[in-house]
């Protein structure tokens, strides 16, 4: 087991970017037993080399894992980073492809730090070519014979702004225009299973025939006391978002969405054993004669949901996630955790009771520096069998494009 974790730690070691910005780490979370000193060698090396000391530096970078649930256990490109107006303003443009080969591409300019610190503006054009999107159908009774894939390919252009209060509170508005996208067959490597359009209609999977451009908008207030947003060991998360998409093109797609989550972590011993805590709700609304496209829908299922799961395997209206993780500091830079997770969607707000859960159970490893989960292997597992689950990310982050937020199209739990 010792060699499976040393492997494990050299590969994420070298392949993740490591989101610490100093290189440093926190002495007081020393493990159960001692790490081996060429593993801590080889973090710090990791950690000095790809975040050097200062901040973000002008020039190109790796760009890895700004890809959603599904794409693949790793994704990479190129970046580039060039501030301007006196440091003022920041230009980002990346690309990436995934293990399952699929593509982003996305330019982003911003101010990042007006008002002194205190508020952010920008604006960023995102394209994404998704080759195989998981859909078993509507409900928490889909069936996991009825998997079928479907390729989108999107190109969103968005402002966004946040303000600080303070050090902990925030609150963000968005407001994009999503150009048509065009869904098609599934392609891509391993296309074991059929193409959504072939099992499903229009009526079991809402706007597999027609998918208009929307002007999109959101806003959310979020109040974050964690030590460190990539590696919590302490305080929380809680946020509340209400967006609004109006269909451009047929009147029929227009829906408005309303999301709650809240995480906490709570050190039982020092940083050494951690109990991590989360619930996350989304909620859809519609006017009369509108309906909600199936992927533009609340999906549960996957890497940070339900991990016994497939990655969105339960789509409807409205759906309900609640996730618990015991983790312990094995190594130094290595924890050890278990973990249960619950969750059901629904056709209307009042069925998200506590009754008829979908859960998964597992363990896994966290790789990790004092601000960042470095990587993770998960084995999750349900009635649906086992799910291995390799990851870059902490499990309680939801997957996001580059600017840390999350995605517009489609919907990514």
């Amino acid at each position: 087991m010792q060699r499976v974790v040393t492997a494990l730690l050299i590969l994420f070691a070298v392949a993740a970017p490591g989101a610490a910005q100093d290189g440093a780490f926190d002495k007081g979370q020393t493990g159960l037993v001692p790490e081996p000193r060429a593993i801590a060698k080889l973090i710090d090396l990791s950690d000095r080399e790809v975040n050097q000391a200062g901040g973000a530096k002008d020039g190109f970078f790796p760009e890895f894992g700004n890809m959603i649930t599904g794409s693949g256990w790793i994704s990479a490109g190129p970046g580039y980073r060039q501030h301007l107006l006196g440091d003022r303003a920041l230009l980002t443009a990346s690309a990436a492809v995934s293990w399952k080969l699929y593509k982003m591409a996305q330019v982003r300019f911003e101010f990042p730090r007006l008002a002194h610190d205190h508020v952010s503006v920008g604006a960023q054009a995102i394209y994404q070519d998704m080759l195989q999107i998981n859909y078993f159908g509507l409900g928490n009774g889909s069936r996991k014979d009825n998997r079928s894939g479907y390729r989108l390919d999107a190109t969103d252009v968005l402002g966004y702004a946040t303000v600080h209060a303070n050090d902990w509170l925030s609150v963000s508005g968005r407001f994009g225009w999503l150009h048509q996208p065009e869904l098609s067959t599934m392609t891509g490597w391993d296309v074991s299973y059929p193409n959504t359009s072939e099992i499903f209609t229009d009526a079991t999977a809402p706007g597999l025939n027609q998918q208009p451009s929307y002007l999109h908008s959101d806003v959310s207030i979020a109040a974050d006391t964690r030590n460190h947003a990539g590696h919590p060991t302490r305080g929380g998360f809680y946020r509340a978002t209400a967006a609004l998409y109006s269909d451009r093109d047929y009147d029929k797609y227009s829906f408005r969405r309303y999301e709650l989550e809240a995480s906490h972590f709570l050190p039982i011993v020092e940083d050494n054993w951690i109990i991590a805590l989360r619930g996350f709700a989304a909620f859809s609304d519609t006017s009369s004669g509108q309906t909600v496209p199936f992927y533009l829908l609340p999906a549960i299922g996957g890497k940070n949901t339900l991990r016994g799961y497939y990655d969105f395997r339960f789509h409807d209206r409205d759906a309900e996630v609640f996730n618990v993780e015991s983790r312990w500091g094995l190594w130094r830079h290595l924890d050890v955790a278990v973990f249960a997770d619950a969750g059901k969607v629904a056709s209307q707000v009042r069925d998200l009771d506590f009754h008829d859960f979908k859960t998964s159970y597992g363990f896994g490893f966290r790789v990790h520096n004092r601000e960042a989960t470095v990587g993770r292997l998960d084995f999750g597992h349900s009635t649906e069998g086992w799910r291995v689950i390799v990851k870059f990310s902490d499990p309680f982050r939801r997957s996001t494009l580059s600017g840390e937020r999350t995605e517009v199209i489609p919907y990514v739990p």
